[in-house]
Parts: structure tokens; sequence; C-alpha cells
């Protein structure tokens, strides 16, 4: 069995490193943080434009229709660069929810609008600190109306719509979704560790909003995560292996002591372990990606273990590479700690690295 890409799909990855090296520096990560600004909106139609977010999209709705292979190749090269654009929210989680629940009447009316950039969704599910369950979830709908408060929602001050996770008169737990452009929704920006990926909290104060289809129950909820957490994984390897790339060349440029810091033996063997944990976190995105594009019965499995170790690699390479830069990387003038921010935002978005090993503790645990 081949896990590795396509040759159309490599050379995908390099058409989009040689674009996204030019039309996304760290200076425009930059500008967002400094302006307050929700994304960068010139990136944001660039991308549209070259087809880019409705690439795992069927052309009868609007996509490209290549596939989640190649929006895993597109993932990796926008966390490469810290892209400051909603494209998670939107495709990874609104549109794939649409795509996996949504009447054919919500498909054909939302999903041209994401692949074509004029609208922009999110996922609405946290209700505070730490992942929901379904018995906590507070946020209901009465009368079809929403009525709650939801947060940290990601890109939530710039989406038009929302799929929202909400309880029923019945007791129960099912996907909901909502226009934010209504008056009953009232926004508040957040303060977050990553400024260039804006996160708010939402009041929904007897917002309309009409339920998904079948599959928009709480398991469906869960199938939709796990499916966002592919996509999340490739965004963190292209970070983690930008930090070594960073890494590695300061390494072979600043000198001490006479000696250019990367001949020191305890440099040498962080970037080696760096390495190690970037390249077992590409083993288990790589297999996940390919549980994703068949919707393998492995998937969840997949999907948690590429998770726990895109954290692990990500965060270690932010922390290592900001340490072998030294006193100069903890400076704003470096970009070091864009991608440390980055990767401590990554980390918690859809659940922290503890709540996927305990998904894959239970799940090992059924297959005994």
């Amino acid at each position: 069995m081949n896990f590795d890409f396509s040759d159309e799909q490599k050379l995908l990855r390099q058409q989009a490193r040689r674009f996204l090296t030019e039309k996304c520096p760290a200076a425009i990560v930059r500008r967002v943080i400094e302006r307050r600004a929700s994304f960068d909106e010139t990136l944001w139609w660039q991308l549209a434009e070259q087809g880019w977010l409705g690439l795992a999209i069927p052309t009868e709705y609007g996509g490209s229709g290549l596939g989640y292979l190649e929006l895993c190749v597109a993932a990796e090269e926008l966390g490469r660069v810290l892209a400051p654009i909603p494209l998670s929210s939107s495709i990874y989680l609104c549109a794939e929810a649409l795509l996996m629940a949504g009447t054919e009447a919500q498909k054909s009316r939302y999903l041209p609008e994401l692949a074509a950039g004029s609208l922009i969704g999110t996922l609405a599910f946290a209700e505070g600190y730490g992942f929901p369950a379904e018995r906590t979830v507070s946020a209901e709908v009465r009368g079809g109306k929403i009525f709650g408060i939801k947060w940290p929602v990601a890109d939530g001050n710039s989406a038009h719509i929302a799929v929202v996770l909400a309880g029923t008169s019945e007791g129960s737990s099912g996907l909901f979704l909502c226009d934010l452009r209504q008056a009953t929704v009232v926004r508040e920006a957040l303060e977050t560790v990553d400024a260039s990926r804006a996160q708010a909290r939402l009041r929904f104060n007897g917002a309309i909003c009409e339920p998904l289809g079948m599959e928009a129950t709480w398991a469906g909820f869960y199938r939709l995560v796990e499916r966002g957490v592919v996509l999340y994984a490739f965004e963190q390897i292209g970070g983690a292996d930008a930090c070594l790339s960073m890494a590695v060349d300061y390494a072979r440029e600043r000198k001490a002591f006479g000696r250019l810091i990367g001949s020191f033996q305890a440099i040498k063997h962080r970037l080696a372990d760096l390495y190690v944990r970037n390249e077992l976190a590409r083993a288990n995105t790589y297999y996940s990606a390919w549980a994703l594009s068949v919707d393998a019965p492995e998937l969840p499995l997949a999907a948690a273990a590429a998770r726990v170790s895109a954290i692990d690699a990500f965060e270690y390479a932010a922390r290592e590479s900001l340490h072998v830069h030294g006193g100069m990387g903890f400076t704003w003038e470096m970009n070091c700690h864009l991608f440390y921010r980055r990767s401590r935002q990554l980390a918690v978005n859809l659940g922290s690295a503890a709540l996927w090993k305990r998904r894959i503790a239970s799940l090992l645990e059924r297959q005994i």
C-alpha cells in the first residue's frame, strides 16, 4: 500500500509553496496582528481565485472536485507560512459539515459560495474551556431558534454562517445551520495567544436556524471533528517543518566562540530530535490522509494518532527553534514567536492532546 502522494499532488505542492512564499511572507502575518484584523482579505481572494477553497468540494457544488488528498497538500503549505485566513473554519469544518450532513438544498445554496470565498463559515461547538460532552451542551434550539453562548469560535468575527452544536427539547444534541448576520447574534472578539487567527464569543438570542440532515447528531459532530483534525495535522506538520528549516538555517550562520553553532553537539542533538518528531508526525498524518480520502473504517484511530503526534511535533519544533535562536529568538523582530503562538493555538482547537490520547485508548480497548 502506497501512502505517498502522487506526482500530480507533489506538483500541486510545489506550485502552492512557490505561490505562498511570494504572497504570504511573515510580513502579512504581522500586518494582521498589528492591525487587529480578522484575516488577510487579499490573500483570501487570491486563494479563492486559484480554486483552493473548493479543492474537496464536488464540481456540482461549485468546487474543483479534486479531493481530500489535494486539500491535505494545500493545508500543509498553508501551515508552513502561518496563513492568516479562515480556511480551516470555512472549509475543513463548515463546508465539510454540509457535505457530510447537509440536505441537497443546503449544499446547493451554501457550498458554491463557500468555494468561491464570498461566504465564510465556521463551527461553533465550544462553550468555554475544554471540549464539550453531550450532556454538558447548554445551547438549545427551541421553536427553530438558538439560545445560548458559544466560545471560543474560530473566525467567529468574520464568518457569515455557522454550524452550531446545540441541544434539543428531546434531550439530544445535533448540528444546526445559522446565519450570523442576524440581529439576534451578538459577537465579541476574544484575546488569544495567536492574534493572526481570530476567535470570538457568539451570543445567540433566539437566532433563526435550520437543522442539518440525518447525520447531524452527536455522533455526526464527532465524525466531523475527526475529519477536521486530519487537515489541522497537516497544517501543524507544515509549521513544524518551517521551524526546522529556520533552526537549521540559523545554526549554519550564527557563530559562538569562533565556531558555527551548528557544529556543537548539543545543537545537533536538538535538530536531530526535532527532525525525528516531524517525520513521526508525517507518517501518522499521511496515514490519516489516506483514511480520510477513502472514508476508511480506520479513520477514527488514524485521525486521533495524527492529531496527537502533530500537536507534539509542532509544539516541540516551535519551542526548539526558539531555543536554537537563543536570545534573538525571544524578540519581536524574529519570526520564532509567530510559530510558537500558532502551535499553541492549534494544540487546543478541536480538543487538546489529552482528549485525543483518551480517544486512542478508548478505540484500542474496543479492539481487544
